[in-house]
């Protein structure tokens, strides 16, 4: 990479799955250290692109640069380093219910590091559970965390490798208001204390208004956007209107109180 380039770019990106077109020609770049949140509307593509930097789903046509090196025809053997490097918190944790905390958090590791000696495999993980400010859980089964508790537990599974770049897919869906606000805290620190880029995924715009540094609107099988939160929030753009508008509170019914 050279100075100003960003760290992951894609370019005329064109997708279909059957008859569905998901993208046609989509642009975007991602700068080295940012977060930066992907939304639209449910069935736009957001989690596509996510899976698309990791090969899990791969473009009919287009190319996407990771640090400078065109991935896109990347085999599997390849893309196992890009996937180092690159960390996905899913949704739903995808925890392993049969391990323990400590054991989920090690999982990676011994994929990707198979010489690391069980000491610093211990405390690889037990430094990552402080790092989400759950320390001293090793022992603990996912069936006992809470869902603010398994978020970060998947962060902590993560981030275990020391990835550069971050994609949190939907991180605040389903948590109460302290859980998110807990989460969002997390994803900026993982910015500040670690230096990650990130790249979010959400329908919860006080979350992606709290976090991003710049926020991209995906619609029209195309990024129809992309500017700061307050460049986000004054847009005229039609698409970027609509979405925003749409996730308005709603004024309360008269009577509904009674």
């Amino acid at each position: 990479m050279t100075d100003g380039e960003d760290i992951i770019r894609f370019e005329d990106l064109h997708k279909a799955f059957g008859p569905k077109v998901v993208f046609d020609g989509l642009e975007l770049g991602i700068h080295p250290r940012e977060t930066l949140t992907v939304i639209g509307g449910s069935g736009t593509g957001k989690s596509v692109l996510l899976k698309s930097l990791i090969g899990l789903i791969h473009p009919d046509q287009g190319r996407i640069f990771f640090k400078g090196q065109d991935i896109t025809h990347y085999s599997e053997q390849q893309f196992l380093d890009v996937r180092r490097q690159v960390a996905y918190v899913f949704q739903g944790s995808a925890l392993f219910d049969s391990l323990s905390v400590g054991e989920n958090i090690a999982y990676p590791l011994r994929e990707h590091f198979p010489a690391m000696g069980r000491a610093e495999l211990a405390e690889r993980v037990a430094r990552t559970l402080r790092l989400v400010n759950l320390p001293g859980i090793e022992a603990m089964r996912p069936a006992d965390l809470s869902g603010g508790m398994k978020k970060r537990v998947g962060l902590a599974r993560a981030i275990a490798t020391e990835p550069e770049v971050i994609l949190w897919d939907e991180p605040t869906t389903g948590l109460d208001p302290i859980s998110t606000r807990v989460i969002e805290e997390l994803i900026l620190r993982m910015q500040s204390e670690l230096g990650c880029t990130s790249i979010v995924v959400t329908h919860d715009m006080p979350s992606a208004f709290y976090v991003s540094d710049r926020i991209a609107l995906l619609a029209q099988r195309r990024i129809v956007q992309v500017g700061t939160v307050e460049e986000i929030q004054a847009s005229r753009v039609k698409e970027v209107r609509a979405f925003l508008d749409a996730r308005k509170p709603r004024p309360v019914a008269q009577g509904a109180a009674g």
